[in-house]
C-alpha cells in the first residue's frame, strides 16, 4: 500500500496542563517529523472558540510551519469560507506562496459556525448491510447535528465570525471567484478586472472538503477539483461523499479524473493495550465538541477515566469511538487498507491526538514504518 500516500491533519490540540504556545510548538515539531518520515502532506484545520484547539487560522500556522520545513506539502483542511471572502483567502495563501512557492494546498470548506444540514444529492451505490460496507468497513448510523442548530454557542460563534449584517456568498460562486483570482481571469459583473498581488499565479493546489454527497461534492466534481472526504468527522456518510463527488466529476485543467483523499482518526502504539490507553481521552474530547461546549483540552487517560458517562453522552460519541483506528501498527494499517479499498481513496489523511506529544510523534512514526514495510 506504499503507493497510497499518507498525509497528516492537525487541529493543533492543546493537551491539559499546557498552553496554546506549547500546542503550536508541538505542531511545528510534528510537521518536521512528518517530513522526515515521508508523509506527503501536512494540513491544518480551522476551528474557533475551542479551549482545547489552537488552530484558528490555517494561513498563519502554515506560514510558521513553512519556515520550519522544506519539502512537505502544507495546506488547510479547511479554510472555512462561510465567514471569508474569495479575495482575503487568495491574498493570505498568496502571501505564503510568495516565499514558499509550490508547496501549498488550499483546502476549502463551507462551514463557518454552522453544523452541516445538507443532504446527499445522489444515493449511495455501495450496499451497506448491517452497518458494514461489502469489504467489512464499519459504516455507523448517521449522526444528527440537529441538536446543535439551536445552540446559543454556535449562534454566537457565527455572529462573532461575520461582520454585522453580512451574508455568506454562494459557495459555488465563491469557489469560482477564488479560481479566477488565482488564474488572473477575474472580472466583475460590470467587467472590471482585478489582479491580486501576491496571489495571482500562486502555485497552490485547490481542494474541496466535504462530509456528504451534497453541495461540496457537487462543486468539487463540477469544477474538476480534488476532493477530501471525512471518515473521521462523519463516518456514516463517507461512501456517499466519495460516490457523489465521482458522479459529478468533469475533467478540467486541474484533473483528468477524480482524485480523492479520505481522513481517519488513528492512534498507534507498540501494542494494542498501550494504544487503547493513549486513546482514552478521545471520548470526552469528542463529547465536548458535539455538545457545543467547545473542544476541551485533551485529557490524560486518568482525567478521561474520571468522566461520568450518561447514556446520552455515549450516544453522542459512539460512531466516532467505533470508527477510530486504535492499535498496533499492523492492526491500524489493516484498517486503513480496508478504508482505502472501500472508498477507492487516492490518499489517506491521518489525524492523531494523544495527551503527550512524544506519543503522538511515535504514533505517526510507527504507522509510517508499517506502511513502508507493506510496499
Amino acid at each position: 500500500m506504499s503507493d497510497i500516500p499518507l498525509g497528516v491533519l492537525d487541529l493543533v490540540p492543546i493537551p491539559s496542563g499546557s498552553t496554546a504556545a506549547d500546542a503550536l510548538r508541538n505542531s511545528i515539531d510534528l510537521a518536521q517529523q512528518a517530513e522526515r518520515l515521508g508523509y506527503a502532506r501536512y494540513w491544518f484545520a480551522e476551528h474557533h472558540l475551542n479551549p482545547g484547539v489552537a488552530g484558528t487560522s490555517p494561513a498563519v500556522v502554515l506560514a510558521l510551519t513553512a519556515a520550519a520545513t522544506s519539502t512537505i506539502r502544507l495546506g488547510s483542511g479547511a479554510v472555512q469560507l462561510g465567514h471569508r471572502t474569495a479575495l482575503s483567502t487568495v491574498e493570505e495563501f498568496g502571501l505564503v506562496d510568495a516565499l514558499h512557492p509550490g508547496r501549498l494546498d488550499l483546502g476549502l470548506g463551507r462551514s463557518g459556525g454552522r453544523p452541516p444540514r445538507e443532504k446527499a444529492n445522489v444515493p449511495t451505490a455501495t450496499p451497506v448491510v448491517d452497518g458494514r460496507a461489502p469489504n467489512g468497513l464499519l459504516i455507523p448510523p448517521r449522526f444528527s447535528f440537529e441538536h446543535l442548530l439551536g445552540s446559543p454557542r454556535v449562534a454566537l460563534q457565527r455572529k462573532l465570525l461575520l461582520l454585522p449584517g453580512a451574508e455568506s456568498q454562494d459557495y459555488a460562486e465563491q469557489i469560482h471567484d477564488i479560481l479566477a483570482l488565482l488564474a488572473g481571469t477575474y472580472r466583475s459583473p460590470e467587467g472590471i478586472e482585478v489582479h491580486v498581488v501576491p496571489g495571482e499565479g500562486a502555485d497552490v493546489q485547490v481542494w474541496i472538503l466535504g462530509s456528504s454527497g451534497g453541495r461540496s461534492a457537487e462543486v468539487a466534481g463540477a469544477r474538476g477539483l480534488r476532493f477530501a472526504a471525512n471518515y473521521h468527522v462523519s463516518p456514516a456518510t463517507v461512501l456517499e461523499a466519495v460516490e457523489g463527488y465521482r458522479s459529478f466529476f468533469q475533467p478540467s485543467e486541474f484533473l483528468d479524473k477524480p482524485y480523492v483523499s479520505v481522513s481517519a482518526d488513528v492512534v498507534v502504539a507498540d501494542d494494542d493495550a498501550t494504544a487503547r490507553e493513549l486513546a482514552t481521552g478521545y471520548g470526552p474530547w469528542v463529547r465536548s465538541i458535539r455538545t457545543a461546549e467547545g473542544a476541551i483540552e485533551f485529557p490524560t487517560p486518568q482525567e478521561a477515566r474520571a468522566h461520568t458517562w450518561s447514556d446520552a453522552d455515549r450516544a453522542l460519541v459512539q460512531d466516532r469511538i467505533d470508527t477510530q483506528f486504535v492499535g498496533s501498527p499492523a492492526q491500524v494499517a489493516d484498517r486503513l487498507e480496508q478504508l482505502q479499498e472501500a472508498t477507492g481513496a487516492d490518499e489517506l489523511l491521518i489525524t492523531t491526538i494523544t495527551h503527550d506529544h512524544a506519543d503522538r510523534v511515535r504514533s505517526y512514526e510507527l504507522l509510517a514504518e508499517e506502511w513502508r514495510r507493506r510496499g
